[in-house]
């Protein structure tokens, strides 16, 4: 990616600022390098060329897409008026501890031990 410049086209103090530029957009991007069998390579080839996108694309897409899911399905939930009031009913008034909880309480935890 080298550009043809005349000597007089571009001073150093120029030339030192694009090479700064480059250098900080190439580092917000990484890369993963991933070993996948023939078959699961060529399936996820032809799902990309069906949505006209390279396989990089459909990769970090699909990939992204995915992340996200798993992290909200640990963070959010959605109810309705009844389940949500029964759910803060829950909270706001917790079942006092059985016998199992007191027990588990009185232990030693093994980090202790």
């Amino acid at each position: 990616m080298s550009k043809a410049r005349s000597p007089s086209s571009e001073s150093p103090d120029q030339e030192a600022v694009m090479v700064a530029e480059r250098s900080s957009a190439a580092e917000t991007k990484g890369s993963i390098n991933l070993r996948i069998e023939a078959n699961t390579r060529q399936l996820i080839d032809d799902a990309a060329a069906v949505l006209g996108k390279t396989r990089t694309e459909f990769m970090v897409e699909s990939a992204r897409r995915q992340a996200i899911d798993v992290l909200l399905d640990q963070r959010l939930f959605v109810l309705d008026c009844e389940r949500y009031d029964a759910f803060m009913h829950a909270l706001d008034n917790p079942p006092a501890p059985g016998p199992k909880l007191r027990s588990l309480l009185r232990r030693v935890p093994a980090w202790q031990k």
